[in-house]
């Protein structure tokens, strides 16, 4: 759980959506776009268990660590 908060904490600096996340089956989507995101934080998101989305459109965030909805 400290992982998780500390990866939000990280993304919510790159996202001022109102609606930035999805979720489907056992797959955590955020759409902000991993290009714009800092070296250091993207070594700081992998490690927490996020990673470069290639399902949506090769441009956001996704993670399978997390649970399931």
């Amino acid at each position: 759980m400290e992982d998780f908060v500390k990866a939000m904490q990280i993304l919510v600096k790159y996202s001022k959506e109102k609606y930035p996340i999805h979720c489907e089956h056992d797959y955590l989507y955020f759409n902000i776009k991993w290009k714009l995101i800092s070296k250091d934080d993207k070594l700081l998101l992998k490690k927490y268990g996020f990673f470069k989305d290639k399902e949506y459109d090769g441009g956001g965030i996704g993670s399978f660590r997390y649970g399931s909805c």
